[in-house]
């Protein structure tokens, strides 16, 4: 999984990118930012370890003068270089780069044709209909901008999850190692793997609860202490985010987490089941009312069975449906990471990523993949080194040199073909039939209406070579929203046509999302779960596709790259 610091890190580089682009900079100037943000998010190595060791300037993309800038900023949480750059740059201007849908060029457009310098005057300007007053900016991209800045006032105090896990792993692994605690889990929406989170939940049981607290309020990661009880404690880590221990007795350790851990409707339906039952349900265990004997409470299945319930996944307690499929005992056999064969959308050198196509089948190997399938970018694609039908041929080459190096994983020749705005694609049938795997994906073009939208993905799904939609609603979580689309209509068409929707398992997109990857399920479209991984460091974001399936009740026989090899050509074959 990424490392929280990287994606810190990473996001620095993102923001000097964005505002040398509002100064107008070279373009090879900011790509050489985002080149080395995309290579450190995608590192295995926390890249403070990198940086001890002298050696930032040998990661790909990192040379002496950003490895500086990066240094300065691990050491001291600052960068000079960047506080530079914000004085020359309308702090106003800055702040609109974060608004969904508002890049460098926007927000310079804005200011330099109607001084909008914040957030209060670009929204004002949006109510006014001052901006679709501009020519390149109409009714609909003003109305976007307002539902925007509404989002992020919303999102503003949730995290994504991508940042969230990473850092709440070490906190856990690190009260697991502590002589005084007996168990210990993550809890909340956190668990539940939501999407983004609120505050960082952590369970754990023990008989010495204030050394517990008292351990957990000194761990290294420790910024400040926000509270410091007997049984409680709040931490805020070094990276801002907070962090709730709360400590049980073990023999409620079952009940507190099934409750620290269900959303509020899923609690509240269990506990009026528990009710109809002359039972009590709260977070020291289920009690009898008649005598008020605890009956169950040690372990979470102690909790269920009492109910007559099956143990319900973590990621599946939202209320929707659950606890009845459980009582008729039709829950799904949820996939797991365990069933993933191979991830058929990885990307390499030959197009925008850090790793070579071998470094990338080493590290699939590793992760005991069966399969892997290199599936840079097509030719339009030339701000990313897009492949031309030269370069295709070029890889192919190299792909069968792979297969006979690694005879224990078979290495495809994938594609990620760009779907351009009228639903054609970049590469005649001819070339798309050279490829073992095509995904087709949109890149650009994301605000057509729906109805054009919807028919422009049906016409590429359409064609017969296509075997995969990619990252099917497009969007970049807190950043921007999905396209306007009739996902109903695509899946009835991606079922017709044999076409697998992905669940695309980068953090920041998680797309297909888990209630549209369970409607794909029953209109009986096939999944594919796949890391999109832009290096070697980023393979293991696909326990976050998993997760993203198992909310949304997809079970191993729904997911393409959970066959065998043999069975996957077979799928694979026009």
């Amino acid at each position: 999984m990424p490392i929280a610091k990287n994606a810190h890190v990473a996001e620095f580089l993102e923001n000097i990118a964005d505002l040398l682009e509002i100064k107008g900079e070279s373009v090879f100037r900011i790509r050489a930012y985002r080149d080395a943000a995309r290579t450190i998010e995608g590192l295995q190595e926390d890249i403070e370890e990198i940086a001890e060791r002298g050696e930032l300037d040998g990661i790909p993309h990192v040379g002496e003068s950003i490895a500086a800038k990066i240094t300065e900023y691990l050491d001291t949480g600052r960068s000079t270089y960047y506080e530079d750059l914000t004085k020359q740059v309308n702090p106003g201007v800055a702040e609109m780069i974060g608004v969904p849908g508002i890049g460098p060029k926007k927000a310079k457009l804005f200011y330099d044709t109607l001084h909008i310098d914040s957030l209060a005057k670009l929204e004002q300007a949006a109510k006014d209909g001052l901006l679709s007053q501009i020519p390149t900016v109409g009714p609909k991209t003003e109305a976007n901008i307002l539902d925007s800045i509404e989002r992020m006032r919303s999102r503003s105090e949730r995290t994504p999850l991508g940042i969230a896990l990473p850092t709440a792993l070490p906190v856990l692994h690190m009260l697991r190692e502590m002589k005084e605690v007996r168990n210990a889990s993550l809890a909340g929406s956190l668990r539940r793997m939501v999407e983004t989170i609120g505050d960082l939940d952590v369970l754990a049981a023990s008989d010495e609860p204030e050394k517990v607290v008292d351990r957990f309020t000194s761990l290294p990661m420790v910024k400040s202490i926000l509270a410091h009880g007997p049984t409680k404690g709040t931490i805020v880590t070094k990276e801002d985010l907070q962090v709730d221990l709360r400590v049980v007795k073990p023999e409620e350790y079952g009940a507190a987490l099934q409750y620290f851990t269900g959303s509020k409707a899923h609690n509240i339906k269990l506990r009026g089941l528990a009710e109809s039952m002359g039972f009590k349900v709260n977070e020291y265990g289920v009690f009898r009312v008649s005598d008020g004997v605890r009956v169950a409470g040690e372990t979470e299945e102690s909790v269920y069975e009492v109910l007559g319930l099956e143990t319900i996944p973590p990621e599946m307690r939202e209320d929707r449906g659950e606890i009845e499929a459980s009582r008729a005992h039709r829950l799904p056999k949820l996939v797991t990471r365990k069933d993933i064969k191979g991830d058929l959308h990885v990307h390499t050198n030959w197009s925008d990523a850090a790793d070579s196509p071998e470094d990338m089948v080493r590290a699939a190997r590793e992760m005991g993949y069966r399969y892997v399938a290199i599936s840079d970018h097509s030719v339009s694609m030339g701000f990313v080194h897009g492949l031309t039908p030269e370069r295709i041929r070029e890889q192919r080459a190299l792909i069968d040199d792979l297969n006979r190096k690694y005879p224990d994983i078979r290495v495809l020749q994938g594609i990620e073909v760009n779907i351009r705005a009228d639903g054609n694609l970049d590469y005649d049938d001819e070339i798309l039939a050279a490829f073992d795997i095509v995904t087709a994906s949109i890149h650009s073009g994301m605000r057509m209406p729906a109805e054009r939208m919807t028919k422009r993905i049906i016409h590429a799904i359409s064609n017969h070579h296509v075997d995969v939609l990619g990252h099917p609603i497009g969007r970049i979580i807190g950043k921007r929203d999905a396209y306007d689309v009739d996902l109903d209509a695509i899946f009835d068409a991606a079922a017709r046509t044999k076409t697998a929707l992905e669940i695309n398992s980068q953090p920041e997109r998680l797309d297909l999302r888990d209630l549209d990857a369970r409607r794909a399920k029953e209109m009986g479209v096939m999944l594919v779960i796949n890391s999109d991984a832009h290096g070697v460091g980023q393979l293991g974001v696909i326990e976050y596709g998993v997760a993203t399936a198992r909310r949304g009740w997809v079970e191993r026989k729904n997911v393409l790259n959970a066959l065998p090899p043999d069975k996957l050509l077979r799928w694979l074959q026009p």
